[in-house]
């Protein structure tokens, strides 16, 4: 009996056994160890099915995305941005030996004083607040302050183009930033120009032109003295090597300077077509007949003068010798530099408005009114939070621009001469076409 009851036993687990292994699909069983869920499948079946959902789009959202290809349109808009970036690069780093640092150093009479010099690791940069060694300038960036000696500021940065012309070495007296500005528009110089210029004297004009005319441009800078000649070159190469240095781009070697009298060079211009010339010398009048030929035509020539006297020497050379330049300007570049500091006012009193000196009849004295002072004008309190300031004139130099341009008919016809300028012994000129 107990020998049926295990054969009936085994027979039934047998049949339970086979049955599971083997169900009525045909598909195997997945073992319990294959069915487990995962901790986050686990978590999600235990939250309200919103909430799952939510989970669900958060880890679709943290898994890794494979690579896209971005629009072509969008590729096309960016490359030559970058191309732009990668070929600009950056325009300058920290200071090196070598090249040229510019500092500022503020005075007692709220000006600054500018001084240039060249960074070498031995040097020593002197100043009325005391000296700072160029090792302490290497490797700092422009535009911080350091301390001197004397616990005096120094504001130390890489100086200008015109800042440059106005501190190098000067032979001769330079062309002032302001008017080389004038001339160049006037000329109308585009990169790739030749450019004809007499008078290098200290290399001022000649390192504007530089620039102007670009890598594939020409300057031809003529000099009569020596002792001018080799300034320019000498400003013109320093001026060079230290833009390599502290810069990206190279400057361009596009200046020839040339130890010769103008007047004398006609025979070296025959070959040559100039896109503009700019005389910068005591007698212009004596260049233009060797200059006109190689001009062409509709080009200018751009004459700086010092007084008045030798605008009409120049007219009047023009007018003799018959000299195919038509004159279309003369012009006096005005440049006035403003200073404006805080005032000390009586009492420490503050102003109520502002007033130009002309405009003012004999105000009261009183101190609680405003306070004019000659030249100067005090600005509104309520506009500058409490602060007055005064502004005032100072002189600047002039001198004047002559524009002619050469033209077809070999006569300009008669030149009239106007009335004079108040008590000035100024002549007008008027051309008659």
């Amino acid at each position: 009996m107990r020998a049926w009851r295990a054969l009936r036993r085994g027979a039934a687990f047998s049949s339970s056994s086979s049955s599971s292994s083997s169900p009525a699909d045909g598909k195997p069983r997945r073992r319990a160890w294959e069915t487990s869920l995962s901790p986050l499948e686990r978590v999600r079946r235990l939250l309200p099915p919103e909430e799952a959902a939510a989970v669900a789009r958060g880890a679709a959202a943290a898994a890794p995305q494979p690579p896209q290809a971005p629009p072509e349109e969008d590729v096309a808009a960016v490359a030559p941005r970058q191309a732009l970036v990668e070929a600009a690069g950056p325009r300058s780093g920290p200071f090196r030996a070598g090249e040229l640092a510019l500092a500022e150093v503020r005075r007692k009479n709220n000006s600054t004083l500018k001084l240039l010099c060249r960074l070498a690791a031995e040097a020593v940069l002197s100043s009325p607040g005391g000296v700072l060694p160029h090792r302490d300038i290497i490797g700092q960036l422009p535009g911080q302050v350091l301390l001197t000696s004397a616990g005096k500021r120094l504001l130390l940065r890489r100086p200008s183009l015109d800042e440059y012309v106005l501190l190098m070495p000067r032979g001769a007296t330079i062309a002032y930033p302001k008017d080389i500005s004038a001339l160049l528009m006037m000329m109308d110089i585009h990169p790739g120009d030749t450019v004809l210029e007499t008078g290098s004297g200290s290399g001022a004009m000649s390192l504007f032109l530089s620039r102007a005319v670009g890598p594939k441009g020409h300057v031809l800078s003529y000099e009569i003295r020596e002792d001018h000649h080799n300034l320019a070159k000498k400003n013109y190469r320093h001026w060079r090597s230290a833009w390599e240095i502290g810069h990206v781009d190279k400057w361009p070697d596009n200046v020839e300077f040339i130890l010769k009298d103008i007047s004398t060079a006609a025979a070296d211009l025959k070959s040559v077509t100039l896109d503009a010339v700019v005389l910068d010398m005591l007698n212009p009048q004596c260049a233009l007949p060797v200059v006109h030929p190689s001009l062409k035509q509709g080009g200018v020539c751009a004459v700086y003068l010092a007084n008045i006297t030798q605008v009409i020497d120049l007219l009047d050379r023009i007018r003799s010798c018959k000299l195919p330049f038509l004159c279309e300007r003369i012009i006096e570049v005005t440049h006035r530099r403003w200073s404006v500091l805080p005032a000390k006012l009586k009492h420490y009193k503050s102003s109520q408005m502002v007033k130009t000196q002309e405009n003012i009849e004999e105000p009261p004295q009183n101190e609680y009114e405003e306070i004019h002072i000659q030249d100067e004008a005090v600005l509104k309190e309520s506009e500058y939070n409490g602060k007055d300031f005064t502004a005032d004139e100072t002189p600047y130099y002039c001198t004047w621009i002559i524009q002619c341009r050469k033209r077809q008919c070999f006569y300009l016809g008669q030149l009239r001469i106007g009335k004079v300028l108040d008590s000035l012994d100024l002549v007008r000129f008027k051309e008659d076409y």
